[in-house]
């Protein structure tokens, strides 16, 4: 009987030392409490819910407390939450989010007005100022590229270039990325209002041109050639952009397009995101370097949106009076689509209720997607 009891106690002791409980530290508390809050945010708030719910969710599987050496956690090798990292890691998920990005995005506004394509270029210098101000914080120039792609508003954009450039910020990088796209609603207005005048907001644009469908064909393919001709090293993510856009535009791949805007994409941001989130382990995650990187991500969000507006002020000083540009659509330069484009035309309709700068909103938004992927072939090229 005694030996029985010795025997249960032991098992019961071994048992308790495998368990959550028996593992838990403050630091996994502390990243659970973010899991939740991005799903409350996502769920109470409608903020991205459709990349918050699986990246908060991902930071609750990743920081359920656990001993080591069991193949679980998704740093282990071999785990299976390791194998479907690999996405991440390898950086097969962006491009093949970029392929749906592509099937589901319609140019006619940047084709119907060529111009805002510089008002998405002029976006990017969030980017590379960011860069600038990581390199004077003191991070290693990879490092300093890798986070300064946060500017760009693209989670997978940031996903690919920090998986090739500093793979050991990537969690930071990914969730930081995602959590500001969720908050555009919420950084941009303030932005849009203090660099812009009361006249400026209620600039009314004339109507986009008609485009032809010979124009949207032609499109994918010279963007891909004059993009990549210029940063190959972008290819990856802008020949699966250009490649799902052909799909959409071609008329005869109706079926293809559709698979890929919607199945694919869904199936691979599910992954993708809880995957991302779990990555967010909190002996990973919780580091002074997460802390500089979220500061980082702020300043070239901030930069990003301020540089859009400002160049369309700018622009406008060189445009006659019937072709000026509204400056609160320079925010959208951003590549948070459709979100940003939605923000322009909220805050203009605040202003004027019959000033509808959606449409026109979406030229520089879609830019952006291309800015920030070109920007990203830069400085894998520079720093790769």
């Amino acid at each position: 009987m005694v030996l029985l009891d010795s025997f249960l106690t032991s098992n019961l002791e071994q048992f308790w030392n495998f368990t959550g409980f028996a593992n838990c530290t403050w630091p996994n508390l502390v990243m659970i409490c973010f899991g939740l809050l991005f799903i409350y945010l996502a769920i109470k708030h409608d903020f991205e819910p459709m990349l918050l719910v699986p990246i908060g969710f991902g930071i609750l599987i990743g920081n359920i407390p656990f001993q080591p050496g069991n193949e679980i956690g998704i740093y282990e090798e071999g785990s299976v939450l390791n194998i479907l990292y690999q996405g991440v890691r390898q950086g097969w998920y962006p491009p093949l989010i970029f392929l749906g990005i592509g099937a589901m995005t319609d140019f006619t506004a940047l084709l119907a007005n060529p111009k805002l394509m510089l008002v998405g270029a002029a976006a990017q210098f969030g980017i590379f100022g960011a860069y600038m101000i990581a390199l004077a914080i003191g991070f290693m120039p990879d490092q300093a590229g890798a986070i300064a792609i946060i500017g760009g508003a693209d989670g997978p954009t940031a996903i690919f270039l920090s998986g090739k450039l500093a793979p050991n910020l990537m969690g930071a990088i990914a969730v930081c990325a995602y959590s500001y796209m969720a908050l555009v609603p919420v950084i941009q207005p303030p932005v849009m209002k203090l660099l812009t005048t009361d006249k400026e907001r209620k600039i009314k644009m004339k109507p986009a041109r008609k485009v032809s469908q010979t124009e949207k064909i032609l499109f994918p393919i010279f963007g891909l050639l004059l993009t990549c001709f210029f940063v190959p090293s972008g290819l990856p993510l802008l020949g699966m952009l250009f490649f799902g856009n052909l799909l959409r535009e071609s008329g005869v791949t109706t079926r293809l397009a559709k698979t890929a805007s919607n199945a694919m994409t869904d199936i691979v941001t599910i992954v993708l995101g809880m995957t991302v989130g779990a990555s967010t382990q909190a002996s990973e995650f919780l580091t002074a370097d997460t802390i500089f990187i979220f500061f980082l991500g702020f300043c070239a969000f901030v930069i990003a949106s301020c540089s859009g507006v400002l160049f369309v002020k700018l622009f406008n000083l060189f445009l006659s009076k019937d072709q000026k540009l509204n400056p609160l659509i320079g925010n959208a330069g951003v590549s948070a689509v459709p979100m940003a484009a939605r923000i322009s035309n909220d805050v203009g309709l605040k202003y004027d209720p019959s000033n509808y700068l959606l449409m026109h909103a979406m030229g520089p938004n879609v830019a952006g997607v291309i800015g920030s992927a070109v920007a990203a072939g830069v400085l894998l090229g520079f720093l790769g």
